[in-house]
Order: C-alpha cells, then structure tokens, then sequence
C-alpha cells in the first residue's frame, strides 16, 4: 500500500540506526511487524513526532530477534517478560513487543495474514494492519498516555479496511471497551456515525441491554489496572477489590 504519511524522526540523526535494524531484521527472515505511529501515518495521513520503532513479533521468535542484535554488538533489554524486550545502539533503541502489556493481545498468525506493505527508509517493511491497529491501542488509557483519538482517527480514515468481525472476536471478552471507543467516535464526529457498521452497535448494545437486567458480580473486581496499573493502585492495596487475576473481598449485602 501507499502510506498516507510518515512519522518524523525526534532525533534526525537516528535514521541510520533504524534503517540498519529494519535491514537486519528483513535479513533475519524471521516474521515482524512495524506498529505504533508509523502504521497510524500509513492509514490515517497524520505526521507527528516518534522516538522509536514498534517491532511486533510473535512471543517465540521475540527472545532470537534479541539474541541476533546481541551477537551483533548491540545493547539489549529484556524490559518485561511478559511483553516488551529493547535494543539500543546508544541512546537510540526499538521496542520488540510480541503480546501488551496486560495480557489481552497476544501477536500470532492472523496479524501477519492481514497486514499491509509499505517502505520504511529504503526498506521493505509490512505493518499491522488496520484492525490490529484498533485492538493495540484499544487498552492503552494511562494517565499520561491515551490512544484514544489513535483508534478515533484509524475509523475515521480506515474504516472501510476494517474487519469488524474480528475486531469483535480479537475483543470479545472485553466488548465494554471496544463499545466505550465507538461511542466515544460517535460523540466525536456525529456526521460519521455510519462509518461503524449497524449491527456491531446493535450487538454491543444488546448485550449491555442484557448485562443491565442482571445483578451485579458477587466478588468485587476493578479492571481498571488493565488500564493503568498505578492509577488503580488503591482499589487493589485498600479497598479490597480483586486485580484482573485473583481474588477480592465479597461484597457485602
């Protein structure tokens, strides 16, 4: 595909650095994909400042895409396990994430069968395709980070490219967040509402109706640290609900 736009480099002078590590990569012969602001540029046309590069692989190749870094003289982090390795040449360095940070999105086959094709500094390089890029942004609500306006922006201008189907299913046990996203795009462009098919919000909307005429949970769960792990911090440590794994406090009746 045609990208609509790039990113711009905070530090021109680090270009050598990526396009080294997207030729060596390409080399590997191991499958990855490039994510974050430079897949928003390719589908939405909006330029805007990046630091790094977002390498997605899967969770089986993220530990050899380090290792062949490392035998080649560069510094690498494994930063947490459970998602996110590094590698740094200097102050410069691009992130290998092969799951997020929570757990929910795990990178396996069909992100690579549903990506596009575009050229990053003189290299060949596929990108995570569009419904992808919603489902990787759909979590990421911290404080001093929210991808909002990302997944507001890729319906906007992708959304004849997206698969609501499998958005639905990539989402299925967390649909109040993909419901919350879409109504957020409603409320934000009103003349664009049909841009998000029908049926997604009459099924979303269908099973709120449904979960309203049920009583609440018995055990006392906030999610929210799916979200945030800090900003959530209290509703673990003080006020007895339960993490996204564990158990909590009984609500009291």
């Amino acid at each position: 595909m045609n990208a609509k736009a790039e990113p711009t480099l905070k530090h021109p002078e680090s270009e050598a650095f990526y396009a080294e590590a997207l030729r060596e990569l390409n080399q590997l012969g191991l499958p990855f994909l490039l994510a974050g602001t430079y897949a928003l540029s390719a589908y939405t046309g909006i330029t805007r400042p990046t630091k790094d590069l977002d390498i997605f692989c899967k969770a089986g190749d993220y530990t050899r895409v380090l290792s062949h870094f490392k035998n080649l003289g560069y510094s690498v982090e494994i930063e947490d396990d459970r998602w996110l390795g590094k590698v740094f040449k200097g102050q410069y360095f691009f992130d290998v994430i092969f799951a997020s940070s929570n757990g929910t999105m795990p990178i396996g086959d069909p992100w690579f069968e549903h990506a596009r094709q575009i050229e990053v500094f003189g290299h060949p390089v596929r990108i995570v395709g569009p419904t992808e890029l919603v489902w990787s942004k759909c979590f990421i609500q911290l404080r001093h980070r929210y991808d909002g306006a990302d997944v507001a922006h890729t319906i906007l201008k992708a959304h004849d490219q997206i698969d609501w189907h499998r958005l639905l299913a990539y989402m299925e046990v967390h649909w109040e967040v993909l419901l919350m996203h879409l109504l957020n795009f409603r409320w934000i462009y009103p003349s664009e509402r049909d841009k998000v098919p029908r049926w997604v919000m009459d099924e979303l909307l269908d099973r709120l109706a449904k979960q309203l005429d049920l009583p609440p949970p018995q055990m006392k769960v906030c999610r929210g640290r799916m979200f945030s792990r800090i900003d959530y911090e209290i509703d673990v440590k003080q006020w007895g609900f339960a993490d996204v794994g564990g158990e909590g406090e009984w609500r009291n009746e």
